[in-house]
């Protein structure tokens, strides 16, 4: 069974969508501390910091500190310590930073410290390393040509709130309209150049477009045999019918108020018939479809004739099946459709014979 929503869709319609983006932004910079003269700040104790001046990324103030004895006695003893400090804190602030020493030049890191990630958020206002470096290693490094110049270097990316928002769409395109147009152009007869007579009621129509979607029309208007006339009588279809075929020819579907209407068996197995005269395969087909969907006693063994005259494989072997289940033979027996099923059509006969005798 086919949904609606699928159902509006194969018919060319645009069902209401709406689209909504969450999105989530972040922003990066790099702050340079500066620490001159390092061996002078050496004894300056524990727990006892420098800290840099503010400076602020994704809209947050932040600073870095340094202990030049390290911040916890113990934890850290033996080396210096440093800290990245939110100094506007909010609820909750997600970053991503590293922080390392290098030499007053750059040329040399003293660490190597790899991505760290925390959310700052009260009391916790801060995050870093307690054994960050070693006293004995700044010793060294501050010793040389430097003078003790070193820098501590903070790459830090703020990720903000992911936000989510309605994604409007600027270009609203809308639904294919050619079938609305060319069925409306059919109605109101405009530009029309032939008419077909078809039981007295005639039928206005557009030849180059008869021709492009049938190639027997095709042939009759445009061919060797091609009529001269503009009115050709059409005298084998019935009015109703053969309106529905012009329906299908610009519209590309069935009469919608088909399904609605009594004796859709009936009109159907002559819709086949002409979509098959006038070479509409889509159109068979849809009949074919129909046809299958709507199979009851009354009118099976006809529909079983019409799919055997018109080659229909599909639509025979749904008829046959129908028949030998479900014990409805008995009841399709008694009807005029079978009873002329069985006077004309013996080969028929056979196969129904046949597939009844492998269900039992």
């Amino acid at each position: 069974m086919v949904n609606n929503s699928t159902a509006i869709v194969n018919h060319g319609r645009s069902l209401p969508e709406t689209t909504s983006r969450c999105s989530t932004e972040s922003v990066t910079a790099t702050h340079n501390f500066e620490v001159a003269d390092y061996p002078l700040l050496d004894g300056l104790g524990v727990n006892k910091y420098i800290s840099s001046c503010v400076f602020s990324v994704g809209g947050y103030d932040w600073t870095i500190r340094f202990y030049p004895d390290g911040n916890k006695k113990g934890e850290s003893a033996g080396n210096a310590s440093a800290f990245l400090y939110c100094a506007n804190l909010p609820t909750g602030v997600r970053a991503k930073f590293t922080l390392n020493m290098l030499e007053k030049e750059g040329k040399v890191q003293l660490t190597n410290f790899g991505l760290l990630e925390h959310t700052f958020s009260p009391p916790t206002d801060n995050f870093g390393y307690s054994t960050f470096v070693k006293k004995s290693r700044l010793k060294s490094s501050s010793s040389g040509v430097n003078s003790g110049c070193l820098i501590i270097r903070c790459v830090l990316t703020v990720i903000k709130e992911p936000r989510t928002e309605v994604k409007r769409n600027l270009f609203v395109v809308p639904r294919p309209n050619l079938q609305d147009h060319l069925k409306q152009m059919w109605k109101d007869g405009q530009g029309a150049d032939v008419t077909f007579s078809v039981s007295g009621q005639l039928f206005s129509a557009h030849r180059y477009l008869l021709a492009a979607r049938s190639p027997v029309f095709k042939a009759e208007l445009f061919g060797p045999m091609k009529k001269a006339t503009d009115s050709i009588t059409i005298d084998d279809i019935e009015p109703p019918i053969f309106e529905a075929l012009l329906h299908f020819i610009y519209t590309d579907s069935i009469l919608d108020d088909w399904d609605n209407k009594e004796g859709k068996t009936a009109k159907l197995q002559h819709l086949l018939v002409a979509a098959d005269r006038y070479g509409l395969e889509r159109l068979r087909v849809m009949c074919v479809g129909r046809l299958c969907d709507i199979i009851d006693v009354e009118t099976v063994a006809t529909t079983l004739v019409l799919a055997e005259q018109h080659h229909c494989s599909d639509l025979k072997e749904t008829c046959i099946g129908f028949m030998t289940s479900q014990n409805k033979l008995g009841d399709i027996m008694a009807t005029d459709g079978f009873k002329h099923l069985m006077s004309s059509w013996p080969l028929l006969m056979k196969d129904i014979l046949d597939k009844v005798s492998c269900v039992l």
